[in-house]
């Protein structure tokens, strides 16, 4: 979409605070002459929100929302995302890739409350982030323009953008900040650059921000039970908690354990290899036990399928395509499958792991009569040789005919 500078007059700009989006601020109002709002989300980062919208206003925004959106994360995207069982690349729970289409979904409906010409990020060219931002805004709001500065500006380093800032008074924290990028929220935190950026490299101990090294965890385990209904998780230990609640707690319980640590080679939309790593204590719990419960509840045949399209569901996800006729159909068959994931399931937490301890649900479809091979069997043992023999037999005709 070609931006006529001159039919921006407003722009909403989606800030963190950092040294990147409060140079954005300015930028934007001397480029295109235009008044900037800043919309900031609660996810469940650790900020003193008071700070980051008086941070934005004196920088130059004439208004600055803070969105608590904790409560709608969870319940619309990450406990989803929790019944696919979604790890991209059989690894990552996704936490920063959940959390970009909601925040531009509600940046769209500011949009359009304070009647914006343009919506506004501050992603670079190289990452994910600027696809999931753009396709959402472009999905749902095609008729505002984007932009994004971080692509556009010409600064080349770090130190360009802090003498911006200090040419035009933009306060800033001090100029050597830590070495990794890092983005958080309830369902996990994302680390990258400085020397993780090697991928021989074991990342030190001061790259994770929650949890424990395994030397520094209890040296007797953790067992705790999670309760199910319809695949998504209601109590903790008999106790019924609030969606924020349930994450919180095993975030807390799993750092003490040292449990949800992950160090990747990650394929990114854009088609580099980018190393990262990843705490997502509830997420590696909650996935543990999630897929466990389905193990007892789910027919043969959908649990197998369910695992195919997981990965396709998590890649919708990773690349941006969250509000995408696939997505919306493939929740609707995976609502249809949780109709009696309702369980309990007990998980262990011992030295940086989380093993499976106990299952049980009233939907249960293990058998103990088939199942057993004590004197309360009643499996007809009889009928397995003739079932053998017709399982077998496009096996035995094929290598007959070969062999002649």
């Amino acid at each position: 979409m070609k931006i006529e500078k001159d039919k921006i007059n407003k722009i909403l700009l989606a800030y963190s605070g950092g040294l990147d989006t409060s140079v954005a601020i300015k930028w934007l109002q001397d480029k295109y002459d235009a008044e900037i709002i800043t919309y900031t989300a609660d996810l469940g980062q650790k900020q003193d929100w008071d700070e980051v919208e008086a941070k934005a206003l004196k920088t130059g925004a004439s208004k600055a929302y803070i969105d608590d959106i904790r409560e709608e994360f969870i319940t619309d995207y990450v406990y989803p995302a929790l019944k696919v069982n979604a790890l991209y690349q059989e690894k990552y729970p996704l936490a920063t890739a959940l959390a970009r289409p909601l925040i531009a979904k509600r940046m769209v409906e500011v949009a359009k409350k304070e009647n914006v010409d343009a919506l506004a990020h501050g992603c670079t060219g190289k990452g994910n982030d600027q696809v999931r931002f753009e396709v959402t805004f472009k999905a749902l709001a095609p008729e505002l323009a984007i932009l994004a500065p971080l692509r556009d500006w010409g600064f080349t380093s770090r130190d360009d953008e802090i003498e911006y800032a200090a040419e035009h008074n933009i306060d800033v924290k001090a100029t050597k900040d830590s070495p990794y990028s890092i983005d958080q929220n309830l369902w996990g935190v994302s680390i990258e650059c400085g020397i993780l950026e090697d991928p021989w490299a074991e990342p030190p101990s001061d790259a994770y921000l929650w949890t424990n090294d395994v030397d520094d965890t209890p040296d007797e385990p953790k067992y705790i039970e999670i309760e199910f209904e319809k695949g998504v998780p209601t109590a903790v230990d008999g106790e019924k908690l609030s969606p924020i609640e349930i994450v919180n707690k095993l975030n807390a319980a799993g750092s003490e354990y040292g449990v949800g640590r992950i160090d990747m080679v990650e394929d990114r939309l854009v088609g580099i290899k980018s190393r990262e790593i990843y705490e997502a204590p509830a997420g590696e719990i909650l996935i543990t036990a999630h897929k466990a419960l389905e193990s007892l509840t789910l027919d043969r045949e959908s649990k197998n399928y369910k695992a195919e399209m997981a990965a396709k569901y998590a890649e919708l996800t990773y690349y941006g395509l969250w509000f995408s006729p696939l997505r919306d159909a493939l929740d609707a068959f995976v609502d249809k499958t949780q109709s009696y994931v309702s369980g309990t399931v007990k998980v262990k937490l011992y030295k940086g792991n989380c093993t499976l301890a106990g299952r049980k649900s009233d939907y249960s479809l293990y058998d103990h009569g088939l199942a057993t091979y004590d004197e309360s069997d009643v499996f007809d043992h009889e009928s397995a040789a003739g079932f053998i023999n017709l399982w077998a037999l496009p096996v035995q005709v094929a290598n007959e005919k070969n062999r002649k």
